[in-house]
């Protein structure tokens, strides 16, 4: 196996990658309307295309508690991945999860370049853990190319499937990148929200945990706006929105609450701004 710096696409892809471009057989992960729908749009399967990275985290950021001495004792606040303190909470960990998917999807990008593709569909997001500390993101979906002579100045890719990007194609929007926002946020159990969360309190609100994922989903959504923003597109259509909470006990009675929110989707751009649509699409009727 030929030495790899870590740069470009590793041997083991570009060695597939070469062999699809050679022609001959390809594969799909499309779905027949999958597949119907976008010959409908002008696009062809021309194989399937993965990215993949092994991360060790290590270092997942201060994971102190949200609390910040004031007037009269301890008060509680919501620490979030965005702080603008470089270790504040899990920024490191978020960091790190950014540049797994960033550099899984690159590489997915790359492979499908390699083989003359415009753009990659169905695309599927995933990190498993390999052990205490190491992770694996993943980046796998359909490569395909347009039939017509213009090429893209750059792969496009999306979460959707085909017959979902032919529909966008008609109305006259065109996916150009999977974006995302991840937050983590931090914040202490302080004495009102240890009370509120106990089991003599009855059914009330837990304000402090009201509050941590308000905040997380928030700057999720921020930060994923702000990818949009950065790839030049119009919109986006949100593909998941998913949360995890986790409690952590630094110390002795002491114990903190941990949220994580993550925003995945496509962005879209508006390539056509009159009445009628551009092409026409075929009706897909399910036989059951």
């Amino acid at each position: 196996m030929a030495e790899w710096d870590g740069r470009g696409l590793p041997p083991v892809a570009a060695e597939r990658a070469r062999r699809a471009a050679a022609g001959g057989a390809w594969t799909s992960l499309l779905s027949a309307p999958a597949a119907a729908g976008l010959r409908v749009a002008g696009f062809e399967p021309v194989g399937e295309v993965m990215g993949s990275m092994v991360q060790q985290i290590g270092w997942s950021g201060y994971r102190g508690c949200g609390g910040y001495g004031g007037y009269g004792g301890w008060a509680a606040s919501t620490i979030t991945s965005s702080d603008p303190t470089r270790f504040a909470g899990f920024r490191p960990y978020v960091d790190a999860l950014d540049r797994g998917y960033g550099t899984a999807m690159s590489r997915m990008a790359q492979e499908a370049a390699t083989i003359g593709a415009d753009g990659v569909v169905g695309v599927g997001l995933t990190m498993s853990h390999l052990d205490a500390g190491a992770r694996e993101f993943t980046a796998l979906g359909t490569a395909v190319r347009g039939r017509g002579g213009t090429r893209p100045h750059r792969i496009f890719s999306t979460h959707l499937p085909g017959q979902d990007v032919a529909k966008l194609v008609a109305g006259g929007w065109m996916p150009t990148d999977l974006v995302y926002g991840i937050s983590v946020a931090i914040r202490h159990d302080d004495w009102q929200t240890r009370q509120q969360a106990s089991w003599g309190a009855g059914n009330i609100e837990v304000s402090g945990y009201t509050e941590l994922i308000i905040h997380t989903r928030a700057d999720a959504r921020r930060r994923f706006g702000r990818h949009v923003h950065e790839s030049g597109a119009d919109g986006a259509i949100v593909s998941s929105m998913d949360l995890r909470v986790w409690e952590i006990e630094p110390g002795e009675n002491h114990r903190d609450h941990v949220a994580e929110a993550t925003v995945f989707g496509t962005a879209l751009l508006h390539f056509h701004t009159d009445t009628a649509a551009p092409t026409r699409t075929l009706t897909f009727l399910p036989l059951r």
